[in-house]
């Protein structure tokens, strides 16, 4: 009987093997690049949030900012530190965050770039119901609060329900988020022509996106928010990397769409709503974040990356408004809105990705 060579014996053991081998070495590169990614850019929102805090029209150092934190008082310092650096570079971290992370939750639930909330009317939602609310009812703090979310969960459920029962029909839904958004553009600038001329200055401001007005409690509210909110992302991240395999792919793996896209949309549109409530609806952030983290992580979803992309954006933008152009303080919005257009086209030309109707 003819000896079996040692080598077909082992090759049936070998191969799986060495393909699990090659699955472990794909994650293991797949997870340091996203490891590297998020702490590089970690490291860019730390150098800003202290430049934020720090430098400026007046310059504040380490040692005082610290004895600042910890209820020191030092003429002037301390009064700018905790009324005007600190709130502003506070409040733009947690609304970075919070634009950010339901920018790309949208682009990856909804598998296109152009989906994210300020695209398809959510942002526009929450801004005419506050701006009603202010201007023709005189609120302020809550009851605002509690207009801007529940403008953004109606215009969310109106694009829903109108883009069909398969919500992936992702252009439709766009395209009706863009009319929805259009039509209340139309009845923001109404409201605006029939207010008080100085009420209609101060929301204005408002709804280009500011961080000038926040206060403790406000940021308080966007804090609670974000950390509630931010931990029911994270569990349902996993059922959203299934969601972008398709909506019949994900029912095969045991992931209901209907269902996770539902508790994905309020979540991350609750968190939205209320950030826009403090700081107005700051442009481009929750558009851009996405793409851009994305671009980072080798082009793989990257969402808590997003959140910090979104951080680094509106805490640079502040610092420019307020400084860097002459004696001029403005708005965030007014930033983000100049430098996201061309960036954004930037990005869809270098993408070359074709769009096509879900």
């Amino acid at each position: 009987m003819a000896a079996v060579p040692a080598t077909a014996l082992e090759a049936p053991e070998t191969e799986p093997a060495r393909a699990r081998e090659v699955v472990r070495d794909v994650r293991r590169r797949v997870r340091r690049r996203a490891a590297v990614a998020f702490v590089a850019v970690g490291l860019l929102w730390f150098v800003l949030f202290a430049a934020r805090v720090l430098l400026g029209d007046y310059t504040v150092t380490a040692p005082d900012f610290v004895r600042i934190v910890l209820g020191e008082d030092i003429p002037v310092a301390s009064f700018l530190v905790m009324e005007s650096k600190l709130p502003r570079a506070v409040v733009g971290t947690l609304a970075g965050i919070s634009f950010g992370v339901s920018g790309a939750v949208f682009q990856s639930m909804l598998r296109n770039p152009l989906a994210s909330p300020d695209v398809i009317g959510v942002s526009m939602g929450a801004s005419a119901a506050a701006v009603i609310g202010i201007l023709w009812f005189g609120l302020e703090g809550g009851p605002v609060a509690l207009l801007a979310i529940g403008g953004g969960l109606l215009v969310a459920l109106a694009v829903t329900v109108l883009s069909g029962s398969r919500g992936t029909a992702t252009m439709k839904l766009i395209l009706i988020g863009i009319g929805l958004a259009a039509a209340l553009q139309s009845l923001v600038q109404w409201v605006f022509i029939t207010a008080d001329v100085r009420q209609a200055s101060d929301a204005l401001v408002w709804l280009t996106g500011s961080l000038n007005m926040a206060t403790w409690t406000e940021i308080g509210q966007v804090a609670l928010a974000v950390l509630v909110l931010l931990p029911v992302v994270a569990v349902l991240v996993p059922r959203l990397r299934v969601l972008e395999l398709g909506d019949d792919a994900s029912q095969g793996l045991g992931v209901r769409a209907a269902p996770t896209r539902l508790a994905l949309m309020c979540t991350v549109v609750l968190m939205m709503a209320i950030t826009t409530s403090v700081v107005g609806p700051i442009a481009f952030v929750a558009l851009l974040s996405g793409p851009i983290a994305r671009r980072l992580n080798g082009g793989r979803t990257a969402i808590a990356l997003a959140g910090v992309v979104g951080a680094c954006i509106v805490v640079a933008a502040d610092y420019v408004g307020a400084y860097g152009v002459g004696d001029d303080n403005l708005p965030v919005g007014v930033v983000t809105g100049i430098a996201g257009a061309p960036f954004l086209l930037w990005l869809l030309v270098r993408s070359r990705r074709v769009i096509k109707d879900g």
